[in-house]
């Protein structure tokens, strides 16, 4: 198998073996002695804003933690004075603001030329008045926004029953824990004012706020919840006091009863800043344990290196090991390493380890299922997740154990638990069951990212190949969501990513599900996709997809070249029975792009948080997935 580069004739399947070689001995030399694999996981320069915007509040931001933040802030910024929420992406208003105002905490002048460009061109895109709530939530906690120009969120949410609209169990996992804590925040409307204000950020001019919205028709659901937001207003200044103080306490201990082993809640920076705000707000002291817990537990979650500017620190949303993990140990089996080998073993150790066999959220839909599955973070009992647990099935299954009967247990109980997470329309959502009422979009408050979990084509499929993995192809489970799938798949033959980006990342884990689960590779499903990354294969050999997809059509399929999406096609390809030029110079774009050290760089992001709205960069995706597609083009 061989191709011509250049009029040089060039032994692909050679050049393959070398390069997954050398990833493949990368990849080890980056396993944690306990046996785990954790990538950092980068996003964006809010997290650091808000770090240092939360510790202000606590009382206990300190001068170097300040400074080294702040070098990392700046050393984000685009040349047009923006930040932007992913690398080379436009710039965005609200992540400005928030980086703005937290270089004004560490000091940094308005008329210095970084903020006072930054400054111009927030006002000109509408203005501090135009960024999203939860940018102004932070300023008013500063006396820099009024609490009465920001939606109402009463407390009493926590009593709504499950059958009615907006009860906690209609939100996505990451937002009802979020929620929670901010209406005690928003009740108690707590004020710590700046020596700085922001009217070099507002488009009306000095001390004023946002020109209030036009009154919508009240048939709208705009206009409805207009007039429902003015009613929570108005009961939010005459509340039933005893109603009012049950449901504060109530909703404390629903966040306590929520915070997890290393401090968090949910392992994800919204919910945990915000649980602390509350707990703070409702008179836990900083030494309480909970409080105390949650500062330790966040701090594990910075990241610090050495520059030529000095020290920066920079914060985790959310840490990936057991994803990392699971998808380590099937590219290191695909890479043709043996079952039994020490490190792959080592990690089966740890995953078997971080089973959870305990109830969370999830049972409120689905009581009758036992617990079992993973979480994606190292402490999350509460939210494990389909995603999670089918990846690392699909790992564990193929692993000689010393003690297979324990390692038999898990993935069977796992997969028990999965299949019992089928949502009513046969596909899969992460994190709960049926999560699809898509109400909760109507409400002013939801102005940024995705607060519900509905099934999505990556999660489905990931499901479908690990049940026909452990022989449950025939299932009704698995013919359910094949159907899903085909139903799902787009016009021009590929599928949305909801989890990655975002049509080569749906292509990528839907065609080998497919495969897997007994639909024929000259199936039109198939051809059609296997088209799509034909159409869409770069000039060099790569492929790649810019973040822009999400929001513009224009952009499927379109970006630099990436590892980690030029794998995915692979994968796709691979399973799909492609044997081909096309293939061919996707492996030797691998092959010429690979660094001396066995990895490849890729500084543009290929995770998804929230579509359209909130970006990851995961930092192991750039070798996993070239060393799982390596191998199978190598001893496929």
């Amino acid at each position: 198998m061989s191709v011509l580069v250049d009029d040089i004739g060039i032994d692909v399947r050679a050049s393959a073996r070398a390069t997954l070689d050398r990833a493949v001995g990368h990849l080890r030399s980056l396993q944690h002695a306990d046996g785990w694999w954790k990538g950092e996981l980068e996003t964006n320069v809010t997290m650091d804003a808000e770090d240092l915007l939360l510790r202000e509040f606590l009382g206990i931001r300190t001068a170097t933690e300040t400074a080294a933040a702040a070098r990392w802030i700046r050393s984000q910024q685009r040349d047009d004075g923006t930040w932007a929420n992913y690398y080379g992406g436009p710039g965005d208003l609200s992540t400005t603001v928030e980086a703005w105002v937290a270089l004004r905490l560490a000091g940094d002048d308005i008329t210095a030329p970084h903020m006072s460009v930054a400054a111009e061109w927030i006002v000109a895109n509408g203005g501090v008045e135009r960024s999203r709530v939860f940018t102004r939530m932070w300023l008013a906690l500063f006396g820099l926004w009024s609490w009465d120009d920001l939606p109402n969120l009463p407390p009493e949410i926590v009593y709504l029953p499950r059958w009615f609209p907006f009860n906690l169990y209609d939100w996505a996992c990451w937002a009802r824990q979020t929620i929670v804590p901010l209406t005690i925040v928003a009740t108690l409307r707590p004020v710590r004012p700046l020596p700085f204000g922001i009217d070099e950020l507002r488009s009306n001019g000095p001390d004023t706020g946002a020109a209030p919205d036009p009154l919508l028709p009240l048939r709208s659901w705009g206009g409805f919840f207009q007039r429902l937001d003015k009613a929570l207003h108005a009961y939010g200044r005459h509340a039933f006091r005893p109603l009012r103080r049950r449901a504060m306490r109530r909703g404390v201990q629903w966040i306590l009863d929520r915070q997890e082993a290393d401090g968090s809640w949910g392992g994800i920076q919204p919910p945990w800043v915000y649980s602390l705000l509350a707990l703070h707000l409702s008179g836990h002291a900083l030494d309480s344990q909970a409080v105390s817990a949650g500062l330790r537990g966040l701090d594990g979650f910075l990241v610090t290196e050495e520059t030529p500017e000095g020290v920066v620190r920079r914060l985790e949303a959310c840490q990936s090991p057991v994803w990392d993990t699971g998808l380590a140990v099937t590219a290191l089996l695909d890479a043709g390493v043996a079952p039994d080998d020490p490190d792959v073993v080592r990690a089966a150790d740890w995953l078997l380890g971080e089973e959870i066999t305990v109830r969370g959220d999830w049972s409120v839909r689905r009581p009758n299922i036992a617990p079992g599955g993973w979480a994606f973070e190292f402490a999350n009992d509460g939210y494990p997740d389909t995603d999670d647990t089918a990846e690392v099935v699909l790992g564990l299954r193929r692993v000689a154990h010393p003690d297979p009967a324990r390692l038999a247990g898990a993935v069977d109980r796992g997969v028990r638990w999965t299949a019992g997470m089928q949502s009513c329309d046969g596909g899969w959502g992460a994190f709960d069951a049926d999560n699809t009422r898509e109400l909760a979009y109507k409400l002013p408050f939801c102005d940024f990212g995705a607060v519900v979990d509905p099934p999505s084509a990556d999660v489905t499929a990931h499901v479908v190949e690990m049940l026909a993995a452990v022989g449950l192809s025939g299932s009704v489970e698995a013919r359910r969501g094949v159907r899903w799938l085909l139903d799902a798949q787009e016009p021009d033959g590929s599928w949305f990513g909801r989890w990655g980006c975002n049509y080569v990342y749906g292509i990528g884990a839907v065609v080998p599900a497919l495969v897997a689960a007994g639909v024929a590779p000259s199936a039109a499903p198939v051809r059609r996709a296997v088209e799509w990354l034909v159409a869409h294969q770069h000039v060099d050999g790569g492929w790649g997809e810019d973040m822009r997809s999400y929001d513009d059509p224009a952009w499927a399929g379109r970006g630099e070249p990436t590892a980690s999406q030029t794998a995915w096609a692979l994968l796709a390809l691979l399973a799909a029975g492609e044997r081909s030029d096309v293939v061919d110079r996707g492996v030797l774009w691998l092959a010429r792009t690979q660094r001396a050290d066995g990895t490849w760089d890729e500084p543009w992001f290929t995770g998804t948080g929230f579509p359209g709205d909130f970006f990851i960069n995961y930092h192991l995706y750039r070798l996993v997935f070239p060393v799982s597609a390596l191998g199978r083009y190598v001893h496929g």
